[in-house]
């Protein structure tokens, strides 16, 4: 449309209810009514109530009505008035000359768009998105989410298994142009079935909650988009919609993931037979005496993240690092061993101050959030490989991942007295919920010790 040369005017949008017309069942429709330039244009909402429960007088539904209807009704038609708002808005602020039926136009292009743009393909937007702005550990949990979800499409379809793998970026385009489900479809049948899917293959109820958490989220921004409508959203969001998928339904409880002190003075000693394996090893330590440091922000340290005598000795005294999850800055000391292991990697590493610290990222070629977060998942699951042989080796029960050593710093802390606050803040969880599921496994152990106390 072309731009007028004066403020065009924003058409005015109302749901009212329409007396005009008498339903079969004696009610009274709800409209939606927009006003421009003196003309009229009504949209039928689909909704309708009997006169016996509007109160003329004050324009509204009276208070006898159910509770529960009453609730329903009055959201979807404040749904209905800010969608059309909403468009009213956009052509007033684009200053385009236009009438009340372009007003009814504009509101139904998110509906279109919400056509257009599918499950799959919205999944991989997202993680795009988290990677571009240099959140990869973000961009993968949305990534193996499309991944699980597409396996679950193709077996729902009869379809053949998507593409995986490098170099299979247009294979993969092609198969979810076939194959791709609207976002509308993700209801509660659709939920259910799918955690009936994975619960098949195994998967663990920690896992199983991740999945969900993610799913929810890419919704909850589709909805926040305009992309789906909120009606469907097929997750409860009060104990009253018991119908609908409850997240916390899934046990998030973790198995015993800590490891004893003489377990970890074992490792300690344990010599090791690779670089591989010293690498993996050092990782662990580091993280146990570096605060809990989780391995995508021990691999991303730099040298300039180091204070002390790090400049001249190689031997630092404090860290300063921001965690990549959360955003949250820390600064905290480094013991001996934690400072003994900087110092063994400097005259290996250190070229500048922008260095990584650790052999696992290289400047030069890992450029790319991509290629950061690819490179970061193949040595993790290295390092992982590694970890299980060392506590074979040292005769440690648990099986060994960088995971364990987070676990072992917070369970070391408790178990000398710390408050979980206090190792709450240390681990950089946003409140002590989060800390206690990694404390909640190591319960029972404390429970013994106390009825020991009755003999």
């Amino acid at each position: 449309m072309a731009t007028t040369e004066h403020k065009e005017g924003k058409a005015t949008v109302k749901v009212v209810y329409y007396t005009y017309k008498t339903l079969a069942d004696g009610s009274h429709p709800f409209m939606v009514r927009i006003t421009k330039d003196r003309k009229l244009k009504y949209i039928a909402t689909g909704q309708s109530l009997h006169p016996k429960y509007w109160n003329p007088l004050k324009k509204e539904v009276r208070k006898s009505y159910p509770e529960k209807a009453r609730e329903k009704l009055l959201t979807k038609l404040a749904e209905w008035q800010a969608k059309y708002s909403g468009a009213a808005d956009t052509l007033a602020e684009a200053d385009e000359q236009h009438d009340a039926p372009a007003v009814a136009a504009k509101a139904i292009e998110g509906r279109k768009a919400a056509r257009r743009i599918k499950l799959l393909a919205y999944c991989d937007e997202l993680s795009a998105g988290y990677l571009k702005t240099g959140q990869a550990g973000n961009a993968t949990v949305y990534r193996d989410l499309r991944n699980q979800l597409a396996k679950f499409v193709a077996a729902e379809a009869n379809a053949p298994a998507p593409p995986t793998g490098r170099g299979q970026a247009d294979a993969w385009a092609e198969w979810v142009g076939r194959y791709d489900v609207p976002l509308d479809r993700v209801n509660v049948a659709f939920c259910h079935e799918w955690e009936q899917a994975l619960r098949a293959t195994g998967i663990k109820e920690i896992t199983l909650s991740l999945r969900f958490r993610t799913l929810r989220a890419v919704l909850n921004q589709a909805i926040a988009a305009g992309l789906v409508k909120p009606t469907a959203y097929p997750f409860a969001r009060t104990v009253a919609e018991k119908h609908k998928l409850q997240v916390g339904k899934f046990d998030v409880s973790t198995g015993k993931r800590a490891i004893s002190r003489d377990e970890l003075r074992n490792l300690e000693a344990l010599p090791t037979a690779t670089d591989r394996q010293r690498l993996a090893k050092d990782i662990f330590l580091f993280s146990f005496y570096g605060g809990g440091i989780n391995f995508v922000d021990l691999a991303q340290l730099r040298w300039r993240d180091l204070t002390g005598a790090a400049v001249d000795t190689g031997y630092a005294d404090r860290l300063h690092y921001v965690r990549q999850k959360t955003g949250g800055k820390f600064s905290l000391r480094l013991l001996a061993p934690a400072a003994a292991i900087v110092a063994a990697y400097r005259p290996f590493t250190f070229a500048t101050p922008d260095s990584y610290v650790f052999p696992v990222l290289d400047s030069a070629k890992h450029v790319s959030p991509a290629q950061v977060s690819n490179r970061l998942h193949k040595v993790l699951g290295q390092v992982n490989n590694e970890l299980k042989t060392l506590g074979q080796l040292a005769g440690i029960a648990t099986p060994l991942t960088t995971y364990v050593a987070r676990h072992t710093f917070a369970t070391t802390l408790k178990q000398a007295g710390t408050q979980i606050a206090l190792i709450s803040q240390a681990m950089g969880h946003k409140s002590e919920a989060v800390t206690a599921v990694y404390l909640d496994s190591f319960a029972s152990d404390v429970i013994d010790l106390v009825y020991e106390q009755l003999l």
